[in-house]
C-alpha cells in the first residue's frame, strides 16, 4: 500500500468517524489507531487533525469506561 493509498484510507475512516457518535464512533477507534500506528512505523507524517482525532477518541474511550462506574 502506497503512502497515498494509506492516507486515503485513513481519511475515509476519519470521515466516517466524524459522522458517528457514541458507541459507533468508538467501535472504529481500534482500526483508526492501527492505521495511524502503521503510518508512523512506515515513516509517513501523520497530519495534526488525525492526531487530534486520535486523542479525542482516546479521551472518549476513557470517559466511556467511567460512565458505568457507581459513585
Amino acid at each position: 500500500m502506497t503512502r497515498e493509498d494509506l492516507l486515503s484510507t485513513v481519511e475515509s475512516l476519519e470521515t466516517r468517524i466524524r459522522k458517528e457518535s457514541g458507541a459507533a464512533r468508538l467501535a472504529m477507534r481500534p482500526e483508526f489507531i492501527r492505521l495511524l500506528d502503521y503510518m508512523r512505523k512506515t515513516g509517513a507524517d501523520v497530519p495534526g487533525r488525525l492526531r487530534r482525532l486520535e486523542a479525542t477518541l482516546c479521551e472518549e474511550a476513557v470517559e466511556d469506561m467511567f460512565d458505568n462506574v457507581p459513585v
